[in-house]
């Protein structure tokens, strides 16, 4: 179906019909931006490039971009689909965007909305969405941004949209979005000019403007590769807030670790039916970043099923070892903020699991440091990886 002009003004008609109903003007505290999670749809979509599905949103160009549900579909599955795995940020779908492609050979795509009340003039507005690398990505860029516009983008040219964006991540840093199995916060204020009603998530800067790293292939990654940078975005918030009353845009700080790595290893995890309970406990890591213990999306999924198998199975203890980094060791010697990640990761997993109703009196911490080396690295992983790979949590059943 060729995705015009006509189109893309037709839906965005429909849309201001829908929201004649709302305020007409934006409340402090309120999300304007409609389906900021991709959780309505009008109906289920069956390809990729299927984004007009959710409602309230459009892609700007004739290059189309992609919504993922849960669907027998596989290129557009949650949470594995032709681009890899990932659980979404809130709700259950997602959308998904190329940011760009080596030598400009895959066409850039974009989602497009128009937001429930345009912005005021002088006001400003706490701008958020998250994003995550998919594993099919032969790249990783800096450029992912949001830009407000008075009129709506609408081109059947596959081009990229060239604009000054409103709002990059980092506040315009050159940090690269490289990330897998986590969504990284793109966040910050804008300043609206007035009569903005339009929001628009993409790369709005030339290929030469856009710093790009090549990715390493996860030799357990089992998608085809592009070489491109395609990236999941979910969890879209724009919200008026007043300065002059101290209301602030809670943006998540940039943690100074990225700046000795911010990679983020991870693996898949085969879990057949034919286990046992200890197997399946014992055959689940969680990685995370330098210096931190949150936990990723897919290491609270690892969790979940070791939650599960521990409520079935209560005469089962459970050894938890934290593992850090030779670097995280360095660094820590001067830094206590990156001292004892070992242990600071085994508190946030049992944290998590005695929320999920595990009586803490069946664990037992071990702390590893650094000198247990993962039986997973390879003499092909550059120190970046073999690091990466170090910061983890095992699992012993006892």
């Amino acid at each position: 179906m060729k995705f015009s002009i006509k189109k893309i003004n037709a839906i965005l008609s429909i849309m201001t019909i829908s929201m004649m109903s709302t305020v007409s003007f934006a409340q402090g505290g309120e999300n304007i931006v409609p389906n900021g999670s991709f959780e309505s749809i009008d109906k289920k979509p069956k390809r990729l490039g299927s984004i007009e599905s959710a409602n309230s949103w459009v892609s700007p160009t004739g290059a189309r971009a992609d919504l993922f549900v849960s669907t027998k579909v596989e290129d557009i599955n949650v949470p594995m689909n032709v681009y890899g795995k990932e659980t979404a940020k809130e709700g259950e779908n997602y959308a998904g965007v190329l940011a760009y492609s080596y030598g400009n050979k895959i066409p850039r795509t974009y989602v497009m909305t128009k937001l429930d009340a345009p912005m005021k003039k002088g006001m400003s507005y706490c701008v958020k969405f998250n994003v995550s690398l998919s594993e099919a990505s032969k790249y990783a860029v800096n450029n992912m941004a949001a830009t407000f516009s008075k009129k709506a983008f609408a081109t059947d040219s596959k081009l990229p949209i060239i604009e000054n964006p409103s709002l990059m991540h980092f506040n315009n840093d050159t940090k690269i979005i490289s990330a897998r199995f986590d969504w990284t916060e793109i966040c910050g204020v804008f300043v609206a000019d007035g009569g903005e009603k339009y929001l628009t998530l993409g790369n709005f800067l030339s290929d030469e403007e856009t710093k790009s790293e090549r990715m390493k292939k996860d030799a357990n990654v089992k998608v085809a590769q592009i070489a491109a940078a395609y990236y999941y975005i979910d969890d879209i918030s724009v919200t008026l807030i007043d300065r002059e009353k101290g209301e602030m845009c809670d943006c998540a700080t940039v943690d100074a670790g990225d700046e000795y790595s911010t990679t983020i290893y991870q693996k898949i995890f085969s879990v057949t039916e034919d286990m046992t309970p200890s197997q399946k406990i014992e055959t689940q890591q969680l990685f995370f970043a330098f210096g931190r213990n949150k936990l990723s999306s897919e290491g609270e999924q690892s969790l979940d099923l070791i939650a599960a198998e521990l409520k079935a199975n209560p005469a089962l203890k459970l050894q938890i070892n934290g593992h850090n980094n030779a670097m995280e060791d360095e660094v820590g010697e001067g830094n206590d903020y990156y001292a004892d990640m070992d242990n600071k990761r085994i508190g946030a997993v049992i944290e998590y699991l005695v929320e999920k109703g595990i009586d803490s009196s069946r664990f037992i911490a071990t702390q590893k440091g650094s000198e247990s080396d993962n039986p997973d690295v390879t003499d092909l992983d550059d120190e970046d990886l073999a690091q990466a790979k170090s910061r983890r949590v095992t699992f012993k059943v006892r």
